[in-house]
């Protein structure tokens, strides 16, 4: 199986959640639970069934975390020698040629992409054309309206 790369970050927390979801959701379910079927009949019993079903949401997102972090690669860019070159966990600042506006990306794993944040996924179109370039590359992206032209201004491994 192919390991997924996820920020130090990105692992910190994924990690974070899967204790919340085992110390406190969990246990407050399982409570949630018993104190529903105290109150008779479970067939006609919201509580119990709301409860249930919480259970069964919280038991399949502990799953999935468990399964993401298995699966990951963690890379921390900042032990990296900064050579200039774009990879996994830098931050690049690209100039668009044809805009002239200057934006900056962090390029980051799936689950922690954020446009918002100036988060992507590797997987993205941007990513895929800055990686492995450097600094002073200029690079053809397909965008959804054709083609943009980005110069890659800096590369932080930061």
């Amino acid at each position: 199986m192919n390991k997924v790369p996820m920020t130090v970050e990105g692992e910190a927390r994924l990690r974070e959640e899967l204790n919340h979801l085992k110390t406190v959701v969990r246990p407050r379910v399982i409570a949630d639970i018993a104190t529903a079927r105290e109150h008779g009949d479970l067939k006609e019993n919201a509580e119990y069934h709301a409860a249930r079903e919480e259970q069964g949401f919280t038991e399949g997102r502990i799953k999935e975390i468990e399964g993401k972090l298995a699966d990951s690669q963690v890379i921390d860019v900042k032990t990296m020698p900064a050579t200039g070159k774009v990879v996994f966990g830098t931050t690049v600042t690209l100039f668009n040629v044809d805009t002239e506006a200057t934006v900056t990306y962090r390029i980051v794993g799936d689950d922690e992409a954020d446009v918002k944040e100036k988060k992507i996924s590797y997987a993205s179109p941007i990513a895929k054309a800055i990686i492995g370039k450097e600094e002073g590359d200029e690079v053809i992206v397909k965008i959804p309206s054709g083609e943009a032209t980005y110069e890659i201004e800096s590369v932080e491994y930061i």
